[in-house]
């Protein structure tokens, strides 16, 4: 049985007048939904683009914040008479603020099937790393420094 309900209907009216395309609770809009996860040394980012020219697609990274922009063209056939129009048009954008352990300069992106995905990786630095411990009772010594330079705290 389906009812109506004023309410949601005019969130729903509110928010194409507004420029809010079809949001959804939460906050994000159901223009770009993407899906974010951690495989082994890299995060992978996933949106979904249907519809979408890759052409029209744009990723920047400026200052550690990655910009996702696509553009979704309206149908311009004249002769069209719409009974109902759900999929939203116009310019799309995502940010996303990249950690300091992120690798912003070795990002790749791939298309397959109207879903853009991109793999950032983690930065060297900032992957766990093995230090060797010296087993001769030789203490070990850095060049060009004191031993003041390194002092337990």
């Amino acid at each position: 049985m389906l009812t109506f309900d004023p309410f949601r209907e005019f969130d729903r009216l509110a928010g194409q007048l507004l420029g809010n395309g079809a949001a959804v609770p939460g906050g994000t809009t159901l223009a770009m939904p993407m899906d974010l996860y951690r495989s082994g040394e890299h995060f992978v980012v996933h949106c979904d683009l249907a519809g979408v020219d890759p052409g029209s697609v744009q990723i920047d990274v400026d200052n550690r914040v990655l910009t996702i922009r696509a553009e979704r063209s309206p149908r311009t056939d004249d002769d069209v008479q719409w009974v109902r129009r759900e999929r939203p048009t116009g310019t799309f954008e995502r940010r996303l603020t990249l950690a300091d352990g992120l690798d912003a300069d070795r990002i790749t992106a791939t298309w397959q099937d109207g879903v853009l995905t991109l793999t950032i990786p983690v930065a060297e630095a900032a992957k766990p790393r093995r230090i060797e411990i010296s087993t001769s009772g030789d203490r070990p010594v850095v060049e060009g420094s004191d031993a003041a330079a390194i002092s337990p705290a």
